[in-house]
């Protein structure tokens, strides 16, 4: 099929933000740009079940400071289960950077945050991201 929609790498997404708002807007967002959501969930130990819980996640989306902890222990859980990380967060500390594919700052644009998982995306399948969005680092190669 020539013009026909292209199989994502990045499909099912848990996100992990305690702010309800942001939550809430960027769930239906993916939702609406065809993603899949596991679980929202705004605390570490949630987030870490879901986790071990051996549910296909492609990707976490993860703020930093939650309520209960750092996402920096999310991160830790998902990057050991093979689990690819993007960090959407105000906060970052550059320690962090060896736990995600990139960062996305608070605030962003939501269309932004899609332009930082295609970028992510890009980089599994072997490519340049087209576009970067403002805010967003990529972190490393995905190998």
């Amino acid at each position: 099929m020539l013009f026909g929609k292209k199989k994502r790498a990045i499909v099912r997404l848990l996100i992990v933000e305690d702010e309800p708002l942001i939550a809430f807007d960027a769930e239906h967002l993916l939702v609406d740009a065809g993603y899949e959501i596991v679980a929202t969930v705004d605390r570490v130990a949630d987030a870490v079940a879901t986790i071990d819980s051996g549910e296909s996640i492609d990707l976490v989306l993860v703020d930093i400071s939650l309520a209960d902890g750092s996402g920096l222990d999310v991160a830790h859980a998902a990057r050991r289960t093979g689990i690819r990380v993007l960090f959407v967060t105000g906060e970052f500390p550059s320690e962090a950077r060896s736990l995600a594919d990139g960062s996305l700052a608070k605030p962003y644009q939501q269309r932004d945050l899609l332009l930082a998982i295609e970028a992510i995306e890009a980089v599994i399948g072997g490519k340049a991201p087209k576009r970067v969005p403002a805010g967003f680092t990529l972190f490393r190669d995905a190998a």
